[in-house]
């Protein structure tokens, strides 16, 4: 971390989060050159613009000092191809799909050493009159960490990262390597390399371990205050797809990237007034806080009707159809059991909600989005968890099913009352548009399972 006291000719001295000032300086003396200016896409990726840093803080003098660029809307609005359609609301072909403007937020500054001379900005979508555009996915954060900022608290989150590495079309290792240290020499060389570009571009991780199934990796984030950890888990992502193609492998997020292999994104969960922790318990195995069951309870009785933000394409549901492999089926909760989507596990400050249901594809925003949505709900209607799963989660009969693929997700999530009075009837018809492009494209395609066992029927 940088001070504004260090010297803004040491290039090297300048590592993760930088003020806009050092910019500045930086940019004078050419030591950075290019500043990525990032957006994050409904699919949780970053996109954006590389900005040419003279070129930048001429536009920053004469304008507010937020407003670094324009962008096309439909970044917010389009599928994994990044294909122009039409049926949203924010852009269209029936507007000729038009700009919006991109606001740096210069809180989330920071320096990419990993790519000489670059630095990188989470920047805001608003419209020309300045008003936030309200389906994009960090604005949706931020309207739930208010609402819950209102009810007295503040949400503390930590990430739990698989993703699988590949070299060429196979797994860079062929068999479990679950909790294994001795790695073979092409995989630790990736994690190395990987621990060191980290925390120089200010993504703090707690630990990396290899997983039970070939070529995964899981990656442990000390918790935060919930927009920086999603900022610094968009930032991760694109550093672990960047250092693997400089070794030659390819990372992937997929939720399921090959039958029977699955990858998710655990979003662990916190409560706090002021500097108290509202879910300290003795132990996992305690019953739980009156906060922390009203929070249960909201997420147990929310969540199905927002599932389209945890797992928004086909492919996620892939991973729910899959028994006792650490994937919840039932919206349950347990003490310190992962095979329920809510697992209460640690004790004391450490206390907290591991809600196990999103892929490791999915936007970190939306997941958050969803999670302090049904908390906010739990705790505003002091509404009481159903008695928890003790025993095997996979063979219980008292909880609600997790829903069996997106369409009826989506159904739950576009016609049902609930998330329209959480996350307002825009954000509904954005994102339900979005899942629905995406059951259409699984519909018309031919897929190899369907080759293989149909062409000589």
């Amino acid at each position: 971390m940088t001070t504004d006291s260090t010297p803004a000719s040491a290039a090297d001295e300048l590592l993760g989060h930088i003020s806009l000032d050092q910019l500045r300086a930086a940019v004078q003396y050419g030591d950075l050159r290019t500043v990525l200016l990032v957006v994050p896409d409904m699919l949780g990726r970053l996109k954006g613009k590389r900005a040419a840093g003279l070129a930048l803080f001429e536009r920053l003098d004469e304008g507010n000092g937020k407003q670094v660029a324009e962008a096309c809307s439909y970044v917010l609005a389009t599928n994994a191809g990044m294909e122009p359609l039409d049926g949203f609301g924010l852009t269209c072909w029936d507007d000729g799909f038009h700009d919006m403007v991109i606001n740096a937020d210069w809180d989330t500054l920071r320096v990419l050493p990993y790519m000489p001379g670059t630095a990188l900005v989470h920047c805001d979508a608003v419209d020309y009159d300045g008003a936030p555009i309200e389906v994009a996915s960090r604005q949706m954060l931020r309207r739930q960490v208010e609402r819950l900022d209102d009810l007295g608290y503040e949400a503390k989150v930590g990430w739990e990262s698989e993703f699988v590495l590949y070299s060429g079309d196979r797994p860079v290792v062929g068999r479990n390597i679950d909790y294994d240290l001795d790695h073979q020499p092409r995989l630790s060389d990736f994690l190395g390399h990987l621990e060191d570009a980290l925390p120089e571009a200010g993504v703090p991780i707690e630990a990396f371990k290899t997983e039970g199934a070939p070529g995964q990796v899981e990656a442990t984030f000390p918790k935060c205050d919930v927009m920086t950890a999603c900022d610094r888990y968009t930032v991760y992502k694109h550093i672990v797809k960047h250092m693997a193609r400089r070794h030659g492998l390819t990372a992937t997020f997929m939720a399921a990237p090959a039958t029977g292999l699955t990858s998710g994104l655990h979003l662990n969960l916190s409560l706090w007034q002021g500097k108290q922790p509202a879910f300290a318990l003795p132990s996992p195995r305690a019953l739980p806080t009156e906060i922390m069951g009203h929070s249960i309870a909201g997420l147990i009785t929310a969540v199905p009707h927002l599932m389209p933000l945890f797992a928004g394409n086909t492919n996620d549901y892939k991973r729910y159809a899959i028994p006792r492999n650490f994937t919840p089926q039932f919206m349950d909760w347990g003490p310190d059991n992962r095979g329920c989507a809510i697992r209460v596990a640690g004790h004391g400050a450490s206390s907290r909600l591991e809600i196990r249901l999103a892929g490791a594809g999915a936007n970190p925003y939306l997941v958050a989005t969803a999670s302090l949505a049904a908390i906010a709900q739990g705790l505003a209607e002091k509404l009481s968890p159903p008695p928890p799963c003790l025993g095997d989660a996979y063979a219980s009969e008292s909880f609600v099913p997790l829903a069996g693929d997106l369409p009826e997700a989506l159904k739950a999530f576009r016609y049902g009352n609930v998330a329209r009075d959480l996350l307002s009837t825009p954000v509904v018809t954005h994102y339900g548009r979005a899942a629905q492009v995406e059951i259409d494209e699984q519909r018309r395609e031919v897929t190899d399972v369907e080759r293989s066992r149909f062409t000589l029927a």
